[in-house]
């Protein structure tokens, strides 16, 4: 007899098997009990037939506790009513280890109660899905960025200096010196493109914001590729061809997780048609004007989630939105050839509500201009010596972006908070334990 996960059930039609698992939920009819049961692969009914068992063993089905692990001994049969499409008819139990008053009982729980609950909270359906989505999504992505010939470039997570300015950095001290969480790798990437043409860092970041609202986090996941010898243009191409691999993959490979969440599979198949619409920040404030519905809206304002939601929807596609105003981006983003009042960017819009899932740009190449940026912008110029050094030595264009794990996480699997989308939130001014 072999011992198996539930997600192989269906290469072992009518075997007997042995499945380590633990129980979510019962009931019983008097005379058969269902356990439903799972063991991290996946979730199916174990069917427990009174007069097809010892009494001892049909008793022990019926006053299992929740959560309780344990060994099932059965017969696979398939199970045309269920997502998964498979069950165990069961003959023997042995429990492994005693659960009594699991907190998280089948009926619905307050936001505040599950992120407590958090480390428990993980093993119900919907933590399942989302997780074996994110797992995807890493593993696709660096399949994504092998084939394109990119290097896995890893920055720090401490750090001298800022990206986006120090407002939102967490602080600490490096023995005598200032020091900093990573809010991004982009700086270092950047230097690592200068080495080997294309790379990507992927790792955490943080920012240091009381935000609530359902599209932020503390600490997230950030994957950050830089190019040398590439403009916008190029860039956008990768971009929107990572993030219609990255559906493909998830639509190929996490069926069953999508299955779970009830997400329609016909609309993410639609975002995985190339190419994105592309507009530019002047064309989206006209339309957003247009449309009546954002009084006061005017040019250089930056987008929030309305705006963001409202010109994704317009195309039912993700869109770009090229080229923003300079005042409100960062230091580093490439001058406009033409209006000294853009830079050369763009953010990537989710539809559904998403909003903005990439942010990117074509970088600065002038080390002068670079350095009266960075005095505008309050940094210690000292800081950023060796980020002038890249286009002291041998500049070339290059361009680069970032796309934060989890939203795309939140996005894939049509979940309402990006909370869902990490195993270990460090959000809503909630440190877990």
């Amino acid at each position: 007899m072999e011992t198996i996960s539930i997600i192989d059930a269906k290469n072992h039609v009518d075997q007997k098997v042995k499945i380590g698992v633990w129980l979510t939920n019962k009931r019983s009819s008097g005379k058969i009990a269902f356990l439903q049961l799972r063991d991290g692969s996946a979730y199916f009914q174990g069917v427990v037939v009174k007069s097809n068992v010892t009494p001892e063993t049909f008793e022990l089905a019926k006053e299992v506790k929740q959560e309780t692990s344990m060994y099932v001994t059965g017969t696979i049969h398939e199970d045309s009513r269920s997502h998964f499409g498979y069950e165990i008819e069961i003959e023997a139990i042995e429990i492994v280890g005693v659960s009594e008053d699991y907190p998280i009982t089948p009926k619905e729980h307050g936001t505040d109660f599950l992120m407590d609950h958090r480390h428990l909270w993980l093993r119900s359906k919907k933590q399942f899905a989302n997780m074996q989505i994110r797992n995807e999504i890493t593993r696709a992505t660096i399949e994504f960025f092998s084939q394109e010939g990119f290097i896995k470039f890893d920055a720090p997570i401490l750090t001298g200096s800022a990206p986006e300015g120090t407002t939102e950095l967490f602080h600490t001290e490096y023995f005598d010196k200032d020091a900093y969480l990573s809010q991004s790798g982009q700086l270092y990437a950047e230097a690592g493109a200068m080495a080997f043409g294309k790379v990507y860092t992927f790792g955490p970041t943080f920012r240091a914001e009381k935000s609530k609202t359902r599209r932020h986090l503390i600490e997230f996941w950030m994957i950050e590729p830089e190019m040398a010898f590439m403009h916008q243009e190029e860039s956008l191409e990768i971009q929107e061809r990572y993030i219609a691999f990255l559906v493909q993959n998830v639509l190929d490979h996490c069926d069953y997780a999508l299955t779970l969440l009830g997400r329609d599979k016909e609309l993410l198949q639609g975002y995985t048609k190339l190419p994105y619409p592309r507009i530019s920040y002047d064309e989206a404030i006209q339309l957003l004007q247009d449309s009546g519905e954002f009084d006061g809206l005017e040019w250089g304002a930056d987008f929030g989630s309305p705006e963001e939601t409202y010109l994704a929807n317009h195309f039912s596609q993700p869109v770009f939105v090229v080229n923003y105003p300079k005042a409100i981006k960062p230091f580093y983003m490439k001058p406009h050839a033409t209006r000294d009042d853009l830079v050369v960017c763009a953010d990537l819009l989710a539809p559904e509500g998403y909003g903005e899932i990439i942010g990117g740009s074509e970088r600065a190449t002038d080390p002068d201009y670079l350095e009266a940026q960075i005095k505008k912008a309050g940094l210690n110029e000292k800081d950023y010596q060796w980020y002038l050094d890249l286009r002291r030595y041998g500049s070339v264009p290059h361009s680069g972006f970032g796309l934060g794990l989890e939203r795309m996480v939140t996005w894939i699997s049509g979940e309402d908070h990006i909370r869902e989308a990490i195993p270990f939130p460090r959000m809503l001014n909630r440190i877990y334990p």
